[in-house]
């Protein structure tokens, strides 16, 4: 049987800042400050040391289909509060019963499964555009979704946008742009997968013909040719670090070197498909390795988020500054994240403004 070395097996060198990767026998190399927490975080296939207290948000995350160990994941990495938007299940929804049942479930028993591991948990509301092409369940979706954005924890309505860029889609991003003026809330944007430059551009024309503050608008899924005008008109501009289809880790941190952290934000998009939980934080590593001012680094994985998020008013640096405890033997209508003989986890999480750095 092969013998696997751990994280606490590394010989580390305090002086030289480095160690023996137990996988490879690389070099791996880290800034030292104010103390190193032994936390694995793969990045290219190896644990990467990651500062103890460093803080991320993670702005786009549909966590309803990630699992417990995901969320131990990225509270170790630092994720402190994700952001879930209203998103496609990977097979179409047939009914509008079975919709708001999925728009309740991120709403309750999401926030609380979050909440059970020390990460604060909000949510985006909408009609998301792959959807929108089922006339009649999109039009009775539409009729709900003003219960549902006024809600405790709505940050912004979304995904919205466009897939196809059909008719339909863009009746029903009207629709739902008009609704994010009346409740005064942010916006998220889907960009469509093909198409993407032509779709961007009419996504903006649209909301500048509703006369949308693109202060308070999130365009996502953006890549390298859509950027500059997404920036150049005053949207804030989303990257979802999901290798080979929207963006990788090292091309982003090029994005921010060229571009600057203004308006940037980092996401994992982690869903269903083969993608990452952990982007965000392995995103931010790999910038600080690449020279890229922890400054930045904050703006792009967490100031920037909360900007524009916390115009929601939803949205608070205290909610994970001064949160509630961790109580893993409270229980959500009889459910608990825990099995028959598993331990609850009990205690109070202690954060503060000074543990926010990057190194």
């Amino acid at each position: 049987m092969e013998n696997k070395r751990g994280f606490d097996d590394i010989p580390i060198r305090p002086a030289a800042n480095e160690a023996d990767c137990p996988c490879c026998g690389s070099r791996l190399k880290w800034k030292n400050a104010e103390g190193l927490a032994r936390l694995e975080l793969e990045a290219a296939g190896h644990p990467v040391p990651v500062a103890a207290g460093t803080m991320f948000i993670d702005p786009h995350a549909h966590m309803i289909s990630r699992s417990t160990d995901d969320y131990q994941a990225m509270a170790r990495a630092g994720v402190v509060a994700v952001v879930e938007p209203s998103f496609w299940l990977g097979q179409p929804r047939t009914n509008l019963g079975s919709y708001l049942d999925y728009l309740s479930t991120i709403l309750g028993f999401e926030k609380f499964r979050a909440g059970q591991f020390g990460i604060r948990h909000y949510c985006c509301i909408g009609l998301n555009p792959k959807e929108a092409n089922n006339q009649a369940l999109a039009e009775a979706v539409l009729d709900a979704l003003p219960t549902f954005a006024v809600k405790e924890g709505v940050v912004a309505l979304g995904e919205l946008g466009y897939d196809e860029q059909s008719a339909q889609e863009d009746k029903c991003l009207r629709v739902q742009v008009d609704l994010a003026i009346e409740l005064d809330l942010p916006i998220m944007i889907h960009t469509p997968h093909r198409d993407k430059h032509r779709g961007t551009l009419r996504t903006m024309d649209v909301l500048a013909e509703h006369r949308f503050d693109p202060g308070r608008c999130v365009i996502d899924h953006n890549t390298e040719e859509t950027v500059r005008e997404v920036l150049d008109r005053g949207y804030f501009a989303a990257f979802s670090i999901y290798p080979h289809t929207k963006m990788g880790n090292e091309r982003m941190t090029e994005i921010v070197r060229r571009y600057g952290p203004e308006r940037i934000i980092v996401d994992s998009a982690c869903d269903w498909g083969v993608s990452d939980p952990l982007a965000v934080p392995k995103t931010a590593v790999l910038m600080a390795e690449r020279g890229i001012a922890p400054s930045a680094i904050r703006k792009v994985t967490y100031d920037n988020a909360l900007a524009v998020y916390g115009l929601s008013g939803a949205m608070k640096q205290s909610d994970w500054l001064d949160p509630e405890p961790i109580d893993q033997s409270t229980l959500f209508q009889g459910n608990s994240v825990l099995r028959g003989g598993q331990t609850p986890r009990i205690e109070a999480p202690q954060r503060s403004m000074g543990d926010i750095r990057i190194a």
